[in-house]
């Protein structure tokens, strides 16, 4: 893990990119102030970097700022479970600073840029900013909701519908960010992160992907997949959608 002085200075919270956008709710200037006082500075991780290690007791929290990055827990014999991808605008090291150290582990997808906090700064937040804490609640029932969507879907969805449901999901997080350059959409993964996120093997993974592929719903590229049409994969999916209201940003 970094150490502070190795942080970077970085993007003041003021023009924070992320801000602007429509999905994000407005702060008030004092609550402005303090977030740009609780942020100590930005750290990079490469694409494949850990971000951070399950046991690990981490003086920090992180927003990602930019980049793709997903929570994954390892077996002994080395099997990985995907449990979720993190985009723009997620915290992560709540969990560790609560429950005392990291119960999952992240990597980065892509390069990611995150924004530093010091953990110790909570107990301020809490006392001073009742908004800012609960927008930290939200945060976490945010996170649950999801996980409940992506059991639901390993539980009951076929593989199709697994992987239509997981391309969408991702596909519609990521508009919302407003991520997608150049005009392509694709999406950083790789066949073996779809298969570890529904609990598949690589072959079945393959032969499904090639089935969506086979009906022009996705088209995979060798830096990931690439949505061709959302519509389909959710008809597949039996998915209305992901859809929230104006969320909060730390």
């Amino acid at each position: 893990m970094a150490t502070e002085d190795k942080f970077s200075k970085g993007t003041p919270c003021e023009i924070c990119p992320l801000r602007p956008l429509e999905i994000f709710r407005p702060f008030k200037h004092e609550e402005l102030a303090f977030v740009a006082n609780f942020k100590i500075g930005e750290r990079s991780v490469e694409s494949g970097g850990t971000i951070l290690s399950e046991g690990e007791r981490s003086e920090h929290l992180f927003t990602v700022l930019s980049g793709w990055g997903f929570r994954y827990k390892v077996l002994k014999d080395g099997r990985r479970q995907i449990l979720n991808y993190v985009m723009p605008g997620d915290m992560v090291g709540l969990q560790g600073t609560l429950m005392g150290e990291m119960q999952h582990s992240i990597e980065a997808l892509s390069p990611v840029t995150l924004c530093v906090f010091k953990r110790t700064g909570l107990e301020q937040l809490y006392r001073q900013h009742p908004d800012l804490a609960y927008d930290i609640t939200w945060i976490a029932a945010r996170e649950e909701r999801i996980l409940d969507e992506n059991l639901l879907s390993i539980g009951r969805r076929s593989a199709l519908e697994r992987a239509a449901y997981l391309l969408a999901f991702l596909y519609q997080r990521a508009a919302t960010l407003q991520v997608f350059r150049g005009g392509r959409n694709a999406i950083p993964i790789s066949q073996q992160h779809v298969a570890d996120t529904l609990g598949l093997s690589i072959v079945h993974t393959n032969k499904t992907l090639r089935k969506l592929a086979g009906r022009d719903f996705i088209r995979w590229a060798d830096r990931g997949c690439e949505v061709r049409d959302i519509r389909g994969l959710l008809r597949l999916a039996g998915w209305e959608g992901f859809s929230e209201p104006k969320r909060p940003l730390i």
